[in-house]
């Protein structure tokens, strides 16, 4: 099968894809050049009762629980379309944030099935891109031809409907999956018209061998990132700093600021420049991470020679020798106290991390704890071809105690008219605790709280229509022993 995109987008209950669910898989195939192929997709997926929705999500998607309910599919099913129709040898999956957002959400999606949470996006040649990087990177090195919009701020803005808007290009229902596709895919179209040669670079450093050799040079580069202030365009020139302990991911110094007074800095005061915060006078320490398998958007430093893109960057390429010279001068030395802030700060990390394990009510959200083993994945293929019945006969063959703690759930969620007495009541018990652990703190009472706070404010009928049905659901998965 030739090379081929595939556009998606995904619309979820809520924007953590540990704990919200996706309700609308939206997608569309084209050929290189852009052009569809074959039919669109437009799915729904029904939310199982241990899942409240987050409200606000839902005044953005529109999509109520009903909705999903009445003319939804299952996880179970959706994925088995996923492989039947979708994921195709060569296939480059694309979308609009996808690879921070939409892509995170399929990996929890798969994970919950049974089924391999990477393999998707590598496995037969395929691949993933992301468009929102392209745009930043387009925006700064070569806005000509394109129409670029404004946040109310006067700072630069790169949302899908604000491009669309700007260029006239189509797309009358913003947050509709499907309607999103054809959006991203017009302005795909837009880019890879107006500026061919960086949309065919960065195409091509998608693959992480030839974006990590551009970062291995060791000579800067022009990196473009949404860690960047969308003052200068999200965009700098960087250099390689060390190797990061973690696999595929390197460090890298922003070449826009004298690293004189980092250089100076004891580890403690790196921990602390390097540790989040909002305060804008605070010293924030100018080392990212890059990591190769994140089509990261990184461009020889020689795309920026012309005048009018280091004034539109705020930063010349004569700043970019000055600092680099400096930072030559005591590189190693300051990437070994990099090395020791990032260790510690590891430490920490862990340290203050609540334990998960042996905690079923938690381990839907237990993915990066771990890689599968092979054995453990033969057992996933037997689950997902296994009658609905079999199911509880497969949870205790499973190494690893995710799977085994997760099975139970998969049946319950996919094929509920399958569950035994017992296996009922278990289930029945697990989303009231899910739901109504906590008391006043409580995921139900949290949710009923924000639909009052919404309905009291300025809402319109349509986004009043939705807090209503919203109400009815929430009250319709209360326990009837609660509601009683």
């Amino acid at each position: 099968m030739a090379a081929s995109f595939f556009f998606y987008d995904l619309e979820t209950t809520g924007f953590n894809p540990r704990t919200a669910r996706t309700v609308q898989f939206g997608g569309q195939r084209t050929d290189m050049d852009l052009n569809p192929i074959g039919d669109p997709v437009n799915i729904l997926i029904k939310l199982t009762p241990d899942v409240l929705p987050e409200p606000d999500a839902i005044l953005i998607t529109g999509i109520t629980p009903q909705q999903t309910l009445a003319d939804g599919i299952t996880e179970a099913e959706f994925l088995k379309f996923f492989y039947d129709e979708v994921v195709k040898p060569d296939t480059i999956f694309m979308g609009f944030n996808s690879i921070r957002f939409d892509d995170e959400f399929m990996r929890f999606l798969h994970y919950r099935n049974f089924y391999d949470a990477y393999e998707w996006h590598w496995q037969n040649s395929c691949s993933r891109w992301d468009l929102l990087d392209v745009v930043r990177m387009t925006r700064a090195l070569r806005p000509d031809g394109i129409e670029w919009p404004f946040a109310a701020d006067g700072k630069p803005a790169n949302r899908l409907e604000y491009l669309t808007k700007v260029n006239k290009l189509e797309h009358s229902h913003a947050h509709d999956a499907l309607s999103d596709v054809h959006a991203t895919i017009a302005v795909a179209k837009l880019i890879k018209d107006k500026q061919p040669k960086l949309f065919d670079h960065l195409l091509q450093t998608r693959q992480k061998k030839l974006a990590i050799k551009i970062v291995e040079s060791g000579q800067p580069f022009v990196y473009t990132s949404g860690r960047y202030p969308s003052a200068t365009y999200h965009t700098t020139a960087a250099v390689l700093l060390a190797k990061h302990p973690q696999q595929d991911a390197l460090l890298v110094y922003d070449l826009r600021h004298d690293p004189t007074p980092f250089m100076k800095m004891a580890v403690d005061e790196i921990i602390e420049a390097w540790k989040f915060t909002r305060d804008p006078d605070a010293v924030r320490l100018p080392v990212k991470t890059v990591k190769g398998n994140r089509c990261p958007a990184v461009a020889p430093l020689g795309v920026m020679q012309a005048a009018a893109t280091q004034e539109r960057l705020d930063l010349t390429v004569d700043t970019v020798t000055k600092h680099l010279q400096l930072l030559k001068k005591d590189q190693t030395a300051f990437a070994d106290k990099i090395l020791q802030a990032l260790k510690r700060l590891d430490e920490e990390r862990e340290r203050a991390q609540v334990t998960l394990v042996d905690n079923p009510l938690t381990v839907d959200e237990r993915l990066y704890e771990g890689f599968i083993g092979d054995q453990d994945k033969q057992l996933m293929r037997a689950v997902r071809a296994a009658e609905p019945t079999h199911l509880s006969q497969l949870a205790g063959d499973f190494h690893d105690e995710r799977l085994r703690n997760l099975l139970p759930l998969y049946k319950a969620r996919n094929y509920p008219k399958a569950l035994t007495a017992e296996e009922r009541a278990t289930w029945d018990a697990f989303c009231q605790q899910k739901l109504l652990s906590g008391g006043p703190d409580s995921r139900l009472a949290k949710y009923f709280a924000r639909l009052q706070e919404l309905a009291a404010g300025k809402v319109t009928p349509a986004q009043q229509y939705l807090i209503e049905e919203l109400q009815l659901y929430g009250e319709s998965i209360v326990p009837a022993d609660v509601a009683g």
